[in-house]
């Protein structure tokens, strides 16, 4: 099951879509829980096994690899530093170049970096990461998934 570039570009604009949803749905007072659920489902192979993750603004509990602790992630729960990463809300999230991107048979590499844009703000946070993705029955899903904010510069 061959990769092809356009399908990480698909599925990594699917994913910053999805982000986006989570917090609009809680906005809208809808079932951002249900939102969130679907979009891990969707986007990581939790339900093929563990997945290696690392969030963006983590700092206490570094690595969250099973379904429950990248849930608390996005939308609160189990960890005290856990205020809802996709509840922000995020107006918009676009790539901030394009994507390095090497494919070898099922699995697709992707490295770039993302602009988060929060809805009460005109300024953006910027994020590097780093994606592998693996095919599932025509399906593209996060097997790992490491992001860490771009320092600002003392210079």
């Amino acid at each position: 099951m061959q990769i092809e570039k356009n399908e990480v570009k698909k599925f990594l604009l699917s994913w910053t879509n999805g982000v986006v949803d989570i917090g609009i749905a809680n906005e809208e007072k809808r079932d951002f829980k249900r939102t969130a659920i679907d979009f891990l489902n969707h986007h990581y192979a939790f339900d093929e096994g563990d997945v290696m993750f690392k969030p963006t603004f983590t700092t206490i509990k570094l690595f969250r690899n099973n379904f429950e602790e990248a849930l608390s992630y996005f939308i609160g729960g189990a960890f005290d530093e856990d205020n809802g990463f996709a509840l922000k809300p995020w107006v918009k999230i676009e790539l901030g170049q394009e994507p390095n991107i090497r494919l070898i048979n099922d699995i697709a590499y992707a490295m770039g970096s993302l602009n988060f844009y929060p809805l009460k703000s005109e300024d953006y946070s910027q994020v590097i990461f780093t994606f592998i993705l693996k095919k599932f029955s025509n399906n593209l899903k996060i097997i790992l998934h490491h992001s860490s904010p771009v320092p600002i510069s003392k210079l």
